[in-house]
């Protein structure tokens, strides 16, 4: 029997870093992050987030992270899940979606369609979206932020309309989880919510 993958995603500042490690340790399941998780995709993060560097153009930003995500799957995922292993992901394709196809404005179907070659078709069986309000996010980022965390409000609401849009469209396979509150109280309303889903049983 295969593992599940369950992508735990939000914008930035939204604490899914945190939910995605605290829902992993409940599950007893793998791990890992995106753009990241291998060696090459944790470079090609530190290329992506330079907040001092000249940067990718956003075409080369979305291809960029497509290939973190091939690389990903094949080193990571695949075998996780092929081996009964459930996998949490700290962002997946849906990231992408949001981030580059509204945020960038690439167009959702073309980024979906790079990310579906780079994994090769596979999709998580579950989203966790971590859903809060500006001033919360605001204040959970800090002052301290990588480059597209500095692209801006218009940018910023872009991508949090993308990630509402796309959780309205797939309820059964979306959970959109109150994310205001204190790191305990937002971990048991996502560990609720995971059990209570089909995919979570």
């Amino acid at each position: 029997m295969t593992g599940r993958l369950i992508a735990v995603e939000g914008a930035d500042g939204s604490g899914k870093s945190t939910q995605a490690r605290l829902l992993a340790e409940r599950l007893g399941a793998v791990l890992t992050r995106e753009p990241g998780g291998t060696r090459l995709g944790e470079l090609i993060r530190s290329v992506v987030l330079d907040p001092d560097g000249t940067g990718p153009v956003d075409r080369a930003e979305a291809l960029l992270i497509a290939a973190a995500r091939a690389q990903h799957v094949a080193e990571v995922v695949r075998p996780a899940l092929d081996a009964g292993r459930d996998v949490v992901t700290d962002r997946f394709i849906e990231s992408s979606v949001a981030y580059q196809g509204y945020g960038r404005g690439l167009g959702a179907d073309e980024v979906a369609a790079i990310s579906s070659f780079a994994t090769d078709g596979l999709v998580a069986d579950l989203v966790v979206v971590i859903d809060v309000d500006d001033d919360t996010a605001r204040e959970r980022l800090g002052g301290v932020l990588d480059r597209i965390e500095q692209a801006g409000d218009d940018f910023r609401g872009r991508v949090i309309g993308a990630y509402r849009a796309m959780a309205a469209s797939e309820p059964e396979r979306w959970l959109v989880v109150d994310g205001n509150g204190s790191v305990e109280e937002v971990a048991d309303r996502v560990a609720v919510a995971v059990a209570e889903s089909p995919v979570g049983t």
